[in-house]
This record gives structure tokens, sequence and C-alpha cells, in this order.
């Protein structure tokens, strides 16, 4: 079995596979012990070894998947509905445009970007996913407080709002090939993420 880092992140999903959350090793076991796991699928991650049985004199052992399933949620399903909109941070916003500026299309460290609206909060514009975009501090500081047209600046990508399962993956840390994959299962067929994942795991 392949050996990952204890900051290795579990992906929380409710019964019906609606992906929640990210959780960390210590509430994943805790789940499993409190029988609340209905399935897992996915890499095993984790063996968590416990206490010895006093009669058989076997030691418990908790398999911990890279993916599980509990019971009894169901604010996943109401999360997932259309209206839903995340809550909007830099770090988000960063992994939605894959870390590049798009106004001049490079790659860049996330201390190197900034949010920019694109309708100016001076103009009337919101600070809303819809609104803004990421941008290189270079570009952003040479548009200053005007539309992108009046800058001579053209965007590469119109923003958009993530569903609650894109909000999931960009919160991800460090997201493994098979969460990955279960993941893009829930992304909208034309979403814009398919093509920026494409463009950075390529």
């Amino acid at each position: 079995m392949r050996v990952y880092p204890l900051s290795q992140q579990v992906l929380r999903t409710d019964v019906a596979g609606m992906p929640l959350e990210w959780i960390n090793f210590q509430d994943a076991v805790r789940l499993y012990h409190l029988d609340q796991v209905a399935y897992s699928c996915g890499a095993t991650i984790y063996l968590v070894h416990g206490g010895y049985n006093a009669v058989t004199g076997l030691r418990s052992v908790i398999e911990v998947n890279s993916i599980i399933a509990t019971q009894g949620e169901h604010n996943g399903l109401l999360k997932a509905r259309q209206h839903y909109t995340p809550p909007l941070s830099n770090p988000a916003l960063f992994a939605r445009d894959a870390h590049l500026c798009l106004y001049c299309g490079s790659q860049f460290p996330a201390r190197d970007l900034s949010r920019d609206h694109v309708t100016p909060l001076s103009r009337g514009g919101q600070d809303s996913w819809n609104n803004v975009v990421t941008a290189c501090k270079r570009c952003n500081n040479h548009k200053a407080g005007q539309m992108p047209d009046e800058a001579g600046m053209a965007l590469l990508a119109v923003p958009f709002v993530p569903t609650h399962a894109e909000y999931v993956y960009l919160q991800g840390k460090r997201v493994l090939a098979d969460q990955m994959q279960f993941l893009l299962q829930h992304f909208p067929r034309h979403s814009p993420l398919h093509q920026r994942l494409a463009l950075k795991l390529g």
C-alpha cells in the first residue's frame, strides 16, 4: 500500500454520493468508529491501529479510504441546488482560475496573484463570483479602476459561480487522482473547470 502523509484529506460524501467536504484522518476514523460510514471507495490511504481485544488478543485496525460516504446527511443535497452560492475567497478564486492571470494568460504562485473586479467597485461592480477574476499584480495595477476595454485588456475567460461540487474541489489541498475522478463526475458537463483542469494537468 502506498504511504500517504497524515495531512492527506479524505473526501466525505452523503449516502447519495454528493460531495460534502474534506476531512482529516482523525475525523474519518471517528466516523468509522461511530459506524456512520455507509460505504467507502477509492484507494486505501491509512491503516489506523487501535487497541488489543482482551478476549482474542487481536489488535483493531481501521482502514480509511480516500472517499467515504456517511449516513444521515441531507445538507449536501440542499447545497447542491442551483441557487447555492459558495463563499468567495482568494484561494478558491485562484483555484477556480487555475492560478492563471485571466488578462496576460501566465500562471503564477498565489503570492503574485490578486482579485480583480472586472467592473470596478467604484463603477458599481459587485464583489461576487460573476464579477471577479484572478489577475497578476502587474495586470491588476495596470487595469486599476478601468473597465477591461478601457485599459486595452481582454478577458481570456468569463468568470462563473462554482457549483457546490466544484467548490469542494477548489478547497482541496492535495486532490488524489481517484478523488479528482469522483469529483469530475459531479461537475456540470459544460463547466469551464474541465478545460482549465486539462490545461493544468496536461
